[in-house]
């Protein structure tokens, strides 16, 4: 037997170690949406526009839902988000119809 407790042997340690939360799951969409919309570096060839809307619109789902129920950072978060990605999106689309 090993002298190691099962949580130093573990290999799936690095995973315990993040830290799960609404605002986390948050930023984790936002990413999601930026690199969708191409303003990911080694993304931007692959842009998506419509990946890019769908990932806002569940974003903004989240914030219908969960209104009431958020912090005022988890609220201001996904406003300040949803805010940023919609502008984001508008001159991305903008720029793809000239």
């Amino acid at each position: 037997m090993s002298d190691a407790s099962p949580s130093e042997s573990s290999p799936r340690e690095p995973m315990a170690k993040l830290q799960v939360s609404f605002a986390s799951f948050l930023v984790s969409l936002g990413r999601t949406a930026l690199e969708h919309l191409g303003d990911v570096p080694e993304t931007e060839a692959r842009a998506d526009l419509d990946l890019a809307r769908q990932t806002i619109d569940l974003l903004a789902i989240l914030q219908d839902k969960t209104k009431g129920n958020l912090d005022t950072e988890e609220a201001r978060l996904l406003e300040s988000m949803l805010y940023e990605l919609r502008m984001r999106y508008v001159k991305r689309a903008g720029a793809s119809k000239a």
